[in-house]
């Protein structure tokens, strides 16, 4: 027997050792990867970030604490973080090309290697949840468009109008883009206008529903951050947690990329891609998402933890620097194997994490040195 193969079976003996005794809880979060520099950020701003990371952590932490499983604790985390404005994800959503905002979240159970994904939605105010319900409640891993919002309604999933993730934030970025794009555009005739566009009112409310929609609330009342945060090609936000039982899942969701067009699918609702877990270990992802699809990224962590037998910061860091980056790849990985091992890898400047291990205080980071 080859010594990967010994240690892959010593580590299953322990997971199921620490199955038996009870787990020790731990919670791994990130809020995206990208140009984040310490230049760029005032104190007032980075303040906000680190709160809403341990904010996370905290409502996530106490869940694994009260004995609720890890799956509770990755939706619960993530959950609070697609409601924050700060992120790429919810109602920090990005806008497409033509002013949309279109959503991609999926999880995955560990244990069973369940999953379930959703995609392209727009008017499901907590993808997550959505991406739970299909794994739980259809023989599907994905649903996309208009099929997952016709199956949040008849789960009584909540539901907003589009306008409600509208923030002036996302927006600006948005015109920033179209005004590069319409600046390093060759001479000729004029392109149609986006078939979205609009300047500032978020958008109106185009489909109908019989389930009754959350109302969206007046665009004075929405808190944003004080300050723009530092742009970047792309945001998402994840959670890992493993629990009492010693069972792991992963969750990720995002808005995608800013000014994404033609239907664009990222890797985060793609499971291998941008999430992935089984019985000893999960990952979530954040970059540049055709490159998380391409190499299977969060399934490549964890491929190389069951056959090779690398510990899980090896198994990310040989994945984010050694196959991603040579690749023309950005971006970060989260990953948590069973035993509690916390791995934080990314090859960009920033990315917002945070973690938690029973008997220990919450850890939130944003900038590469850190």
């Amino acid at each position: 027997m080859s010594a990967a193969a010994v240690s892959g079976t010593v580590e299953q003996d322990r997971t199921e050792q620490l199955a038996a005794a009870g787990s020790p809880i731990v919670l791994v979060i990130h809020g995206g990867a990208g140009t984040i520099r310490r230049e760029d950020m005032t104190a007032e701003r980075e303040a906000e970030y680190r709160a809403a990371l341990e904010a996370a952590l905290t409502a996530g932490f106490a869940v694994l604490e009260g004995g609720g499983s890890s799956l509770d604790a990755v939706e619960t985390t993530v959950r609070l973080m697609e409601d924050s404005p700060l992120f790429n994800a919810g109602k920090g959503a990005v806008f497409t090309a033509d002013g949309r905002n279109e959503l991609d979240a999926s999880i995955m159970d560990g244990a069973t290697l369940r999953a379930g994904a959703v995609a392209r939605v727009t008017t499901i105010k907590n993808p997550i949840s959505a991406a739970r319900a299909v794994m739980e409640r259809t023989e599907h891993v994905l649903l996309a468009g208009e099929g997952a919002e016709q199956f949040a309604a008849d789960e009584g999933l909540a539901l907003v109008e589009p306008a409600y993730f509208f923030t002036q934030r996302r927006w600006d970025q948005l015109e920033e883009r179209r005004r590069r794009e319409r600046a390093e555009a060759t001479p000729g005739p004029a392109s149609a206008p986006p078939a979205a566009g609009r300047t500032s009112a978020p958008p109106s409310d185009t489909s109908a529903s019989a389930t009754e929609r959350e109302e969206a609330p007046p665009p004075e009342t929405v808190r944003e951050p004080t300050t723009a945060a530092p742009s970047s090609a792309f945001g998402t936000v994840g959670a890992l947690a493993l629990d009492r039982a010693g069972r792991l899942a992963a969750a990720t969701s995002t808005g995608g990329m800013t000014y994404k067009r033609f239907g664009r699918v990222g890797d985060s609702p793609l499971i291998g891609a941008g999430t992935y877990a089984d019985p000893q270990c999960a990952v979530s992802g954040t970059g540049h998402g055709e490159f998380f699809i391409r190499y299977a990224v969060a399934y490549d962590v964890c491929a190389r933890v069951r056959y090779l037998g690398q510990p899980i910061g090896e198994a990310a860091r040989s994945v984010i620097h050694g196959v991603l980056l040579p690749a023309g790849g950005e971006g970060g990985v989260i990953a948590l194997d069973a035993r509690g091992n916390v791995a934080l890898e990314l090859n960009t400047e920033g990315m917002y994490r945070g973690w938690r291990r029973e008997g220990e205080p919450p850890q939130v980071a944003i900038y590469g040195e850190e």
